[in-house]
């Protein structure tokens, strides 16, 4: 067992870790009883649910065999969900290092507050574990940048959960764009609308005694615990979260960049605000990006607080080509030709909302057993890091963009911006001493 002392200082990692992960590697290749994946899901609010239900859609191949959480209340609850879908009990721990020193884990699942994503899946992959982390894979680009080498130097998988990739007729209607369906695409616009509540102004208050708030915080600079901040509003504070564009905006922006067949851009410009509520929410409710490629153009209109649809839609995609358009979405798609009449469309039962996806989806679904076909068989992923660090990077430059309040000059090869050292400055973040991600 992991002493009370090292659960509250971070040094553990740097001198026990070696010795575990060194461990770890001589079990690494093992897989699970009657040859499934044993899986930890680590973090258990919101988006684990949709994670459960993922592994539970791949049951032949799965087993979960640890749940985490340093919220013991969600922790419990989240357990007995857990003992009820699967028909059997798993181990429960708030430290996910036990996680990594688990014997018989093969993967591990991320739904952790951003901050967390990416050190936590950088020390996962050091374990010789598998990871499925949920978007945005990092806080920072600096920390997308050392997820994507750690990922090559331990040669394990990274799934992010831009479970869109695996949508089946989002995946067919891609694959028909890149065809030349619309000839030659050039343009493409996201969005998100949703009718967000203030956090209002929190006070500082007694650390309810179910939570581990040192272990929470982990590679973040400590503060005083407010009673706005966790479960969800997190999100919004910087030390913690990434904001819309990162938290919403990844699924719909990757999609048109993936449309578009593109990369890193060569410039990105942000521009909105915080205007509906006086609050402690550190980001904007209001945010229009665009990314500047060679011979295309990438946009982004985020609305946290405003529900007024597009095409029908709280979210989706509009990619546009030479022959026409196709509005995209979790929900279905419409094809229009040049003059804007409607060609074709496939509509499912289920309409896609602008809530936070937290429940059973079919392209969850796919998204899991895509990862697990990786592990097995070596199916590519749909997701792998390398190919959406480039998607979440790009956003990450907007919120530069953003709080630097002025357009950015890229280097499309590594994404750094270009003459702009105060931009640069905010390409990583400091950490609680001892919880640096390293490879």
């Amino acid at each position: 067992m992991i002493s009370r002392r090292s659960l509250i200082s971070g040094t553990v990692m740097t001198a026990a870790s070696t010795a575990l992960f060194a461990h770890a590697k001589s079990y690494g290749s093992i897989l699970g009883a009657n040859d499934r994946l044993n899986v930890a899901i680590v973090g258990t609010n919101s988006r684990a649910l949709a994670h459960l239900s993922g592994l539970q859609a791949n049951a032949a191949t799965t087993r979960v065999t640890h749940l985490c959480d340093v919220d013991s209340r969600n922790l419990n609850a989240f357990a007995q969900k857990a003992s009820h879908a699967l028909g059997y009990s798993s181990a429960t721990t708030k430290d996910f290092r036990e996680v990594l020193a688990a014997r018989d884990v093969d993967v591990v699942t991320i739904a952790t507050p951003d901050h967390w994503h990416a050190p936590m899946a950088i020390l996962a992959l050091k374990a010789h574990k598998h990871v499925y982390v949920e978007k945005p894979s990092s806080h920072n680009p600096r920390e997308g940048e050392l997820l994507v080498a750690a990922q090559k130097k331990y040669g394990k998988l990274v799934q992010v959960g831009n479970q869109h990739r695996s949508c089946t007729h989002e995946r067919m209607m891609i694959e028909k764009i890149h065809q030349g369906l619309l000839g030659r695409t050039y343009a493409a616009t996201a969005w998100y609308s949703n009718t967000r509540a203030s956090m209002g102004v929190g006070k500082v208050v007694a650390v309810p005694a179910e939570l581990d708030w040192e272990l929470w915080q982990g590679p973040a600079p400590r503060s005083a615990y407010k009673d706005n901040i966790h479960p969800y509003n997190w999100h919004w504070l910087r030390r913690y979260g990434t904001g819309e564009a990162l938290n919403n905006g990844t699924h719909e922006t990757d999609v048109c960049r993936w449309a578009l067949d593109v990369a890193m851009p060569k410039g990105v410009n942000a521009i909105g605000g915080r205007y509906q509520f006086h609050d402690d929410w550190e980001f904007y409710d209001t945010l229009n990006v665009s990314f500047q490629y060679d011979d295309k153009v990438l946009n982004w209109n985020g609305r946290s607080d405003q529900g007024m649809k597009l095409y029908g839609r709280d979210r989706g995609a509009l990619i546009q080509g030479e022959r026409g358009s196709v509005v995209l979405a979790a929900d279905g798609y419409e094809v229009y030709d040049w003059k804007g009449n409607k060609t074709d469309q496939y509509q499912l039962k289920k309409a896609a909302s602008s809530s936070d996806l937290l429940s059973q989806d079919e392209m969850t679904n796919l998204h899991f057993a895509n990862l697990v076909a990786g592990i097995r068989n070596g199916e590519p992923l749909h997701s792998a890091i390398s190919e959406i660090n480039i998607s979440i990077t790009a956003l990450q430059l907007a919120n530069i963009a953003y709080f630097t309040d002025r357009s950015l000059k890229v280097d499309p090869t590594t994404g750094h911006v270009r003459n702009d050292s105060e931009a640069m400055a905010l390409w990583k973040r400091s950490y609680e001493p001892g919880w640096e991600p390293t490879l």
